[in-house]
């Protein structure tokens, strides 16, 4: 636990997991720090003079980072900041992880090197990302085509990890912990773009294509090269099966079940976000 007067500082604060953690923080009266370009003081992963003041005062750090711990050189940004947050005695860090992903583990292993009072919360794919990621618009315009066969992914709820980061940063109990947080149970992008157009009451078509044809088309997107790099990444190693396996992690720091995704979808569904 760290001391509730202190904010929590939130890297990636604006993000899928850090502002529902925000949320839930803020709803509870805990101060709270967004640690963004944004923000003031600003936080940016690639420039180090931000991160101390940033750190200044603060309790305790949820870290996320921008834009996926996949990334070449994440670990060490993550050890480097747990290194500096360690020496401004904040100890209590908290980090999300990736599963499967070498990179996000090298970072783990950094932040326990650092000599924090560390927890990891390493999760599975978010739900989110067909309503708050690139998926939206293909989802939209009723065609899905990733190169992803039928690999069974255990799709976790955001909401879920955000429970979980203010459960771990609020309550005794979860130093030195790893969870591994996952949904209730597998299920492939073709599964999980049928339940969607079932919920949106729509039809939507998901194709497989060519880890070629998915480059071409990501590229003809306009989006940044570190995410261009970061999608491929994601599709090509992280999506081979490795992750075709369930936790007990939300279990454990919840006391409940984790969110079902067909609950995701039916929620999301009535937001409008999927309908033309």
């Amino acid at each position: 636990m760290n001391d509730a007067s202190k904010p929590t500082l939130i890297l990636g604060g604006t993000g899928k997991t850090g502002r529902r953690l925000a949320e839930r923080l803020t709803a509870q009266g805990l101060p709270v720090r967004i640690g963004s370009r944004s923000a003031a003081p600003a936080f940016d992963w690639q420039d180090k003079a931000s991160w101390a003041p940033a750190l200044d005062g603060v309790g305790a750090v949820y870290i996320s980072y921008y834009p996926d711990l996949a990334v070449p050189g994440a670990a060490e940004a993550v050890g480097a900041f747990a290194e500096l947050a360690v020496q401004r005695d904040v100890t209590r860090l908290v980090l999300l992880s990736g599963r499967g992903e070498t990179e996000a583990q090298r970072a783990e292993e950094m932040l326990k090197a650092s000599g924090a009072d560390w927890t990891i919360l390493r999760c599975a794919w978010f739900s989110q990302n067909f309503s708050e990621g690139f998926l939206v618009e293909s989802l939209l315009e009723g065609e899905v085509a990733l190169p992803v066969g039928n690999v069974g992914e255990p799709f976790v709820d955001a909401d879920d990890i955000a429970e979980a980061a203010f459960v771990v940063l609020t309550e005794p109990g979860h130093v030195g912990q790893l969870y591994e947080l996952t949904g209730p149970r597998l299920m492939s992008f073709a599964d999980a773009v049928a339940e969607i157009g079932r919920a949106a009451g729509r039809s939507i078509r998901y194709i497989r294509i060519s880890h070629a044809e998915f480059t071409a088309a990501v590229v003809t997107q306009q989006l940044p090269a570190e995410f261009v790099w970061l999608i491929n990444e994601l599709f090509t190693e992280v999506l081979d099966g490795r992750n075709e396996s369930l936790t007990d992690g939300v279990q454990r720091v919840l006391g409940r079940a984790p969110k079902d995704f067909s609950a995701y979808a039916t929620e999301t569904a009535a937001s409008g976000i999927w309908s033309n």
